[in-house]
């Protein structure tokens, strides 16, 4: 309205000024320069008046979405949420969040998910990365366009869709995209198994297809939808006598080969179980078989098993004996993703390799039903030695397996869904992820997490309408191919590794929210604090006495039962799952190290980022986990895993309120002193290894190692009490200051941009130039609306330069900022100092040179076991070098490479 009034104003035109009227003469007229040069001062001035009520208004009541951190003054951003009058207090944030996940919402989302086989790379997979693309525009406010925001990466959009969020240029508002990479991986075309005879024709060919028993609708209607194959297996056509080896631990090809075993052209049959598939095969391809297949061993599913009385599903609780795991057969503990771009993104121009982390003989999953034919041509797979103890026969069969398997390599396509929540302060950021393809249906993996995962969104976007902004970005992740080698995540991860370095606080990773009764918890010890006091909060999901936290000692629903009976259990299964416990019992915490097998693997292992997992695990006394196998359905999930899906939204409440506390905490909740008490631990387990070194244990000791730890336990202390410091001053400040903003009336988004323009036009006729983005900054610094602003302001600049607050030579640097402010931009700023602090803390274990054998992995804090792939290996360059290499001067030097390491961190953590 102002703007078009001074618009309308003109120059007077000849036509006017030689008027009749304009002609008369009267006396005492003046002349005509002094009528001018009067009528040009009062235009000017009154033009100055309305300059100066324009800047005036402006600066002192600029409206609250205006001064977010982008300075956007574009009029067509306006917010889809409504701010509230009040704005939520951090509990009542929390409350809000707790009240959105429901039963009724989880239930109904994974019908949708896991009613359909969505393996990574196909149409079904690309249809669920677009549906929760909308699931994010449609809970976080985001428009939705003509042509979807899919991009391939390595191109300017996929690239800015990630690198300008911790930027001035980026939104102020949610944003949602896809990034698809290129990865190699494989379908299955061709698998066949045979016994054969003396003259090689057929003796028994293995049905390699699950039953898919009507009673179960989805596994009946897509039993033959995915074939029964190892994803990244290789092709080929082998022939050979029969070995079982057990579990396929490197301890049980070791025992084989001691015992005089020949492996060379064999096909090796191992059960799964424990560690990684693709470790299994790696294990025999080193002594020279041929090929190796992989069977699931109801001995290996505690009590709820045929033999107990327990029917197979789907009429009883009882492993289907046809049910067969799929899986990838990566070496996992060598390098995660894509196997052709070991280190850096595949797009889809990308160089590639050969891949070194695929095995080169062929190998094939197997079900219990074809197993035991199997068995029988070996005969005895244990014999007692003299002194009782059961060992494995090593016995070959007489008669030879064919094993075929063709398989189709290509590129092919993947989809990882993003969205980002900018928060206050842009250069902190918050990422909680979870992958979403699946075998086949993948009702509990992965599509438990998916559902839990989609309680979280919708909590979060109930807290948006309500005018929610986090302290800190909020990025959430939909990853694919986690199945084939936790590739999408990697990918990302590999193709954003310096942002996430310099950016990333925590990641927050869900993989199987529900297979079973018992909650299991793993993170960074720094987390683990977090974790416990985060569960203590939330209720059980089946039983209001007890908090979550209390689910981590649960049984299954079978245990009565089984007490009252004779029932018999593996010793094997039973002697690994009883070193689980006693672990778990012996640990303070009771929060496991991570080692790998999900996607919170490459922000760990590789970059150095605080990380924590947790879902529902099975237990002893569960009704077996079909695990990668068509009867990973829905019906199974709802009848034995989780009935009435009170654990999918208990993972959603825990996850959602790990991920509150950590982007809104004025201090970030990371525990160094925890971590590095944990330390002691770590070396305790390494020298409990020493003896087995026999004579050359002597020489081995780590009084140096020792002393490292020690010293860094005394700066995290110093740091402690420097971020209680801090966070008491900031608080304490926070008490007194008054924010202007929140005084007097507030102008409306698209007045105040009217008003902008006409200043900015004002200034442009008088010709002094706009202001720079930091003089914006400022002049709203003086206005400001909450302290997260300030927050923000001080993580962004650098307030050292400002000087001191009773500097009088750094008034002119303060930009006249009043002295409250001024003192608690400077908290502010103690605060931000702690925190990144706080942030490198994970990052200080990362060593550029990796660990031997396996430099992908750079964390010499915890690591995948190399011969576990899943399980976690503390301080494992020196571990390895006791158990693996048994090389004394190998020990020594990464007993000083971990001492180095440990000083440096010392250093960064002092105050």
């Amino acid at each position: 309205m102002i703007l078009m009034d001074i618009e309308k104003q003109q120059a007077p035109s000849k036509e006017v000024d030689n008027s009749p009227h304009e002609r008369r003469k009267c006396p005492g007229q003046r002349p005509k320069s002094a009528r001018r040069l009067l009528h040009k001062a009062i235009t000017r001035c009154a033009t100055l008046l309305v300059f100066w009520y324009l800047i005036k208004t402006f600066t002192d009541r600029i409206p609250l979405d205006a001064r977010v951190r982008t300075w956007n003054f574009s009029p067509f951003h306006s917010h889809p949420f409504p701010y509230p009058h009040r704005r939520l207090s951090l509990h009542e944030r929390e409350q809000l969040f707790l009240s959105v996940p429901s039963t009724e919402s989880a239930l109904e989302a994974s019908r949708a998910y896991a009613t359909h086989p969505h393996l990574a790379g196909s149409s079904e997979d690309s249809l669920d990365a677009k549906a929760i693309l909308h699931l994010f525009q449609d809970e976080f406010g985001i428009p939705k366009t003509t042509h979807l925001p899919v991009f391939n990466a390595g191109t300017p959009q996929s690239r800015n869709a990630t690198l300008l969020l911790t930027t001035s240029d980026a939104s102020s508002h949610p944003t949602a995209w896809i990034d698809t990479y290129y990865p190699v991986m494989n379908t299955g075309l061709e698998q066949s198994l045979q016994i054969l005879n003396a003259d090689g024709s057929p003796l028994w060919t293995a049905d390699l297809v699950e039953d898919g028993d009507p009673r179960d609708e989805d596994a009946h209607k897509y039993r033959d939808a995915v074939p029964t194959w190892h994803g990244l297996s290789c092709d080929g056509d082998v022939t050979g006598q029969l070995i079982y080896a057990n579990y396929g631990f490197k301890e049980d090809y070791d025992e084989l080969v001691a015992q005089g075993t020949n492996f060379t052209g064999k096909i090796v049959l191992t059960r799964y179980g424990d560690n990684a598939r693709g470790l299994k095969i790696k294990g025999a391809q080193e002594l020279g078989a041929a090929g190796v297949l992989i069977y699931s061993d109801p001995r290996d599913d505690g009590y709820v098993t045929v033999k107990n009385g327990f029917a197979p599903y789907p009429a009883g609780p009882a492993r289907n004996p046809t049910s067969v795991q799929r899986g990838s057969v990566q070496y996992l503990s060598s390098y995660p993703g894509d196997p052709t771009t070991p280190g850096y993104p595949a797009y889809e121009d990308a160089e590639r390799t050969e891949g070194s982390n695929i095995p080169t003989i062929p190998s094939l999953p197997i079900s219990w039903q074809n197993a035991q034919r199997l068995l029988e041509e070996i005969g005895e797979l244990y014999v007692q030695t003299e002194d009782g103890k059961k060992h494995l026969s090593g016995r070959a069969s007489e008669n030879s397996i064919r094993l075929v398997n063709h398989v189709d390599t290509k590129v092919t396509p993947i989809w990882n869904t993003m969205v980002s929540i900018p928060g206050h302060i842009k250069n902190e950021v918050v990422i909680i992820g979870g992958h979403r393809d699946a075998w086949v249906m993948g009702a509990a993996d992965p599509t438990s997490g998916t559902v839990s995962l989609h309680e979280i969104i919708r909590g979060y976007g109930a807290l948006l309408r309500k005018g929610w902004k986090p302290l800190r970005t909020i990025v959430i992740a939909s990853w694919d191919a986690e199945e084939y080698g936790l590739i999408g995540s990697t990918e990302w991860a590999e193709d954003f590794a310096p942002w996430i370095s310099e950016h990333v606080v925590a990641y927050l990773n869900v993989d199987v929210s529900v297979a079973g009764s018992r909650l299991f918890v793993a993170a960074s010890p720094s987390l683990a604090h977090l974790m416990k006091q985060t569960a203590l909060d939330i209720p059980h999901p089946t039983d209001e006495a007890r908090t979550l936290w209390d689910a981590i000692g649960d049984d299954g629903p079978y245990k009565d039962f089984v007490q009252g009976f004779n029932e018999t259990i593996d010793s094997d299964f039973l002697e690994l799952y009883n070193q689980k416990e006693h672990k778990l019992q012996a640990s303070e915490t009771k929060v496991y190290p991570l080692g790998s097998g999900s996607d919170f693997t490459v922000f760990l292992q590789r970059l150095g980022v605080a990380c924590l997992h947790q879902g529902f695990d099975s237990t002893a006394t569960d009704a077996p986990y079909h695990y990668h196998s068509i009867y990973d359905t829905q019906s199974w999930l709802e009848r034995y895993a989780d009935p009435g899906f009170n654990r999918h939204v208990a993972i959603a409440k825990y996850l959602g309120l790990l991920g509150l506390r950590i982007t809104d905490s004025i201090v970030l909740p990371i525990n160094t002193t925890q971590y590095s008490l944990e330390l002691d631990d770590y070396l305790d387990e390494v020298e409990s290894l020493v003896p087995s070194l026999v004579e050359k244990a002597k020489e081995v000791q780590f009084s140096a190692l020792r002393l490292a730890i020690q010293k860094l336990q005394q700066a995290s202390l110093k740091l402690d009490a420097e971020k209680f410091e801090a966070e008491e001053d900031f608080k304490k400040l926070l008490k007194r200051v008054r924010f202007p903003g929140r005084l007097g009336k507030q102008f409306p988004r698209r007045q105040t941009v009217l008003l902008r323009r006409a200043a900015d036009w004002i200034k442009a006729v008088f010709g002094v130039p706009p202001p720079t983005d930091e003089e914006l900054q400022l002049l709203s610094l003086r206005s400001a609306g909450s302290w997260e602003e300030y927050l923000e302001y001080a993580s962004e600049v650098d307030v050292e330069l400002f000087g001191d607050l009773d500097d009088a030579a750094s008034e002119q640097n303060w930009k006249g900022l009043p002295f409250p402010i001024r003192r608690f931009i400077k908290a502010a700023k103690r605060v931000a100092k702690a925190n990144q602090k706080l942030i490198a803390f994970e990052r200080g274990f990362i060593s550029e040179e990796g660990i031997k054998d396996r430099e992908w992995y750079r964390h010499l804090g915890v690591a995948p076991g190399k011969w576990l792939g899943y399980g976690a290996t503390t301080f494992p360059g020196l571990t390895e070098a006791i158990t693996i290499e048994k090389n004394v001067t190998l020990i020594s030097h990464e007993a000083k490479r971990l001492e180095s390491l440990l000083d440096n961190m010392s250093i960064a953590l002092l105050p």
